[in-house]
């Protein structure tokens, strides 16, 4: 039981993230031997880009916008936020000449983290909910015995849907330390 739990819960997305960082280091060891380092410096912007429109998936949960299917859009917001940060890890290389950049870096890293966790509670527990929910049923009890047996388990679901609550400021802390990072790179690149 435990083995099928982890293999089927916890290690998509431990692969996910440890994808994440052997893709970054394989692209940016084949732009060094093809001696082709300054691509890195550019997929900065297409990161950032693709991170940006991953965003349409909070703007419509918040009703901020009307338009798309929210799951549609929430598997969008994955797969471009994950690329994104992808080309970010390539743009940020292992150069170790800006501490603001290497800041955004490591908060990008803890928000693809807690994106990835959030993912894995929120399933885990929506699965767990709703076995419990029909194990009740199959034994015959009448909805008022059924939401009362569900009570602490529903409440537990709702807390656990809050883990966006400790998402958002990583996000934020995320999105101050990439804008002081850009503003810098505007403030202080040599423009010849």
């Amino acid at each position: 039981m435990q083995a099928r739990l982890l293999r089927r819960e916890v290690l998509p997305s431990v692969l996910a993230f440890v994808a994440l960082v052997v893709a970054a280091l394989l692209i940016d060891a084949v732009l060094h031997v093809l001696d082709a380092v300054w691509i890195g410096r550019y997929l900065g912007i297409a990161g950032t880009l693709l991170i940006l429109g991953s965003f349409r998936y909070s703007l419509r949960k918040r009703k901020l916008i009307r338009s798309g299917q929210p799951m549609q859009l929430l598997r969008r917001h994955e797969y471009l936020a994950w690329l994104g940060s992808l080309l970010i890890l390539v743009h940020a290389g292992i150069h170790f000449n800006a501490i603001l950049g290497w800041l955004a870096i490591v908060a990008m890293l803890v928000n693809v983290g807690s994106g990835l966790t959030g993912k894995y509670l929120l399933e885990r527990s929506r699965r767990r909910l709703d076995e419990a929910r029909q194990r009740l049923r199959q034994q015959g009890l009448s909805a008022d015995e059924l939401e009362d047996r569900m009570y602490w388990d529903s409440l537990t679901f709702d807390v656990v849907k809050k883990w966006r609550l400790v998402h958002f400021p990583i996000t934020l802390a995320f999105g101050v330390l990439a804008l002081g990072h850009i503003v810098a790179v505007f403030l202080f690149w040599g423009w010849k």
